[in-house]
């Protein structure tokens, strides 16, 4: 496993990908920086990080997805993974919030951004970025977002944390490449956020709706029971929740 530590760095995703294109390095490389300034999420959203405080970093995960395999497994590869690290630490009433927020009683402590590329014939390599509030503890104006030390009263060692998630990323990724993914969906299922609770979601036009989280499928859309009973698919690009 070979890490990469950087003090301050616009993007680690941006970074690790450049490095791909540059140069033959090997799975599981891992880039971490103290202060991330252009640190991206989910629809375009920027993650902030208060520097020194929190675990940025992004891995390079090759030779486990291809064209024909199911994209979203390392989806749930990752976020599990880091909530099967948080548990050793003990970090109670986690969640993943779809596509793949990390809550810890009811709040955000992290996000994950995958970003695909082809490389080769039907090969898929990805950079997974990863955010996590450790010992920040003062988020303004977002009520929403909490940390670990928040969360549990004390400070952590960001490195065992980082180390703890990698080593349960890789044990999940096997998983994967033995045929066992399905382990790994109902697992995940288990920790879905409001699953089979009524719930408020809003489409991008400002349209807000009532429905029930059924699951999530394997295209890693999220099948969601509207008022007159009728099931209906969305992407992450048609509807968020409110919460």
């Amino acid at each position: 496993m070979n890490i990469i530590k950087l003090n301050a760095i616009a993007s680690t995703n941006n970074y690790l990908k450049q490095l791909c294109v540059s140069q033959p390095i090997e799975s599981f490389t891992i880039v971490i920086a103290e202060n991330q300034t252009q640190g991206k999420g989910q629809r375009g959203n920027q993650w902030c990080a208060e520097p020194f405080k929190n675990l940025t970093f992004s891995v390079l995960i090759k030779h486990l997805l291809s064209l024909e395999s199911s994209v979203f497994d390392l989806n749930i590869a990752v976020s599990l993974g880091i909530i099967q690290a948080l548990e050793t630490f003990k970090i109670l009433k986690l969640n993943i919030k779809w596509p793949n927020d990390i809550l810890a009683d009811g709040k955000k402590i992290g996000g994950i951004l995958i970003e695909n590329s082809i490389s080769g014939q039907n090969a898929v390599y990805s950079v997974v970025g990863i955010g996590l509030n450790v010992n920040q503890t003062d988020f303004g104006d977002l009520p929403k977002a909490s940390s670990l030390k928040n969360i549990a009263q004390k400070e952590f060692d960001k490195e065992a944390i980082l180390f703890e998630i990698i080593n349960k990323i890789k044990q999940n990724c096997m998983l994967i490449s033995m045929g066992k993914s399905d382990e790994l969906w109902k697992k995940y299922h288990n920790y879905l956020f409001r699953k089979r609770i009524p719930s408020v979601f809003e489409t991008p036009n400002g349209t807000k709706f009532m429905g029930i989280i059924i699951q999530v499928l394997k295209n890693g859309k999220i099948q969601v029971m509207l008022e007159d009973d009728t099931v209906k698919e969305f992407d992450l690009k048609e509807m968020t929740m409110i919460y």
